[in-house]
């Protein structure tokens, strides 16, 4: 597996990650002994960066990676976001909580399900309504002094914030949604980070695996899948992203590859600063996305994708309303 630099000198990391999110939740039914195995696939060939959360699975998913990762912690590149928290005067919400205090308190927990004496990148997961995020990086910042955290991190802020965030302690990446469908980063936070030093992580590279090519209709999304209530597959905006989508499939034939495998390699050409994290619960998956660091796209085909899907041309805001006020920065969001 090749490798990368995750920031200025920074830590090295696998070119492309494992996004373990859906293995608890989100995305169908759970099978944590296959997770297991797909966790151990991926170390065994070179992937090390696995990107969890505190509020995955309500803590299930770093639970389940610190299973995986007994006696083989040093093989592993460990991230993992915090902030989010139930809103005490609201049973269904959930809020953000970057004060200094939870910065502490949850790290202690994160620490503990992981099964660890420390976390390689610590990760803010989204703002804090009133909270600074000076104040909340100075507290990160202590826990690297501690020990307990190498590396620092924040989940989709704005340029802004990150220059501000960077002043109190140097940032080493920034992880934000970011594929051929989702260009927001495009906007600004790419150069901003290539500027500053800083990696840059892409999470859901796939478009929630849409651009896998498996998702035709919501027949093929689970009863309790999350993306039955995104706005990008529904109706009339997912038959829109179809036709972009058939667009990538054509290209994929003609370079003799997945539109997965495309648009991973599309991601890696964008910049030696940027890794793709996608997702997998399948070893069959895992392994074509790592195949995906063989294919070297040049400057035609980047361009013929990137006239195919323009930034924008997704038909649908990639959150619903609640989820994109949340992303914003904006008080709460509701709990599905």
């Amino acid at each position: 597996m090749q490798q990368r630099t995750l920031g200025a000198g920074g830590p090295q990391v696998s070119a492309i990650g494992l996004g373990c999110m859906g293995m608890s939740q989100f995305y169908g039914t759970r099978d944590d002994a296959e997770s297991i195995r797909v966790i151990h696939h991926a170390l065994e060939h070179g992937v090390n960066l696995l990107d969890s959360a505190d509020i995955y699975g309500r803590s299930r998913n770093e639970s389940l990676l610190g299973q995986a990762l007994a006696g083989r912690r040093e093989r592993a590149f460990i991230a993992t976001k915090f902030g989010f928290v139930a809103d005490s005067h609201h049973a269904k919400s959930l809020k953000i909580d970057g004060s200094p205090q939870h910065v502490a308190v949850a790290c202690d927990a994160s620490l503990q399900r992981l099964g660890t004496d420390h976390i390689d990148l610590y990760i803010l997961h989204r703002m804090a309504p009133g909270t600074r995020i000076e104040d909340t990086v100075a507290a990160m910042a202590r826990l690297v002094e501690a020990g307990k955290v190498r590396y620092l991190g924040l989940s989709e802020p704005s340029v802004d914030v990150l220059r501000r965030a960077h002043r109190i302690h140097p940032i080493t990446a920034v992880e934000s949604e970011y594929s051929l469908w989702s260009r927001d980063p495009e906007a600004g936070m790419l150069a901003t980070c290539a500027e500053l030093g800083i990696g840059f992580v892409a999470y859901s590279p796939l478009g929630r695996g849409f651009l896998g090519g498996g998702i035709r209709g919501s027949n093929d999304l689970g009863q309790h899948d999350v993306r039955r209530e995104l706005p990008r597959f529904q109706g009339d905006n997912l038959a829109r992203n179809l036709e972009l989508l058939a667009v990538l499939e054509a290209i994929a034939i003609a370079r003799g590859c997945t539109t997965a495998q495309l648009a991973l390699a599309w991601l890696l050409s964008r910049g030696e600063h940027v890794v793709p994290i996608p997702g997998t619960k399948h070893i069959d998956y895992l392994e074509q996305n790592m195949a995906a660091t063989r294919i070297k796209l040049g400057a035609d085909e980047r361009a013929r994708l990137e006239t195919a899907v323009r930034p924008g041309a997704a038909a649908g805001a990639r959150y619903g309303a609640s989820g994109m006020r949340f992303v914003r920065g904006e008080a709460q969001v509701q709990q599905s």
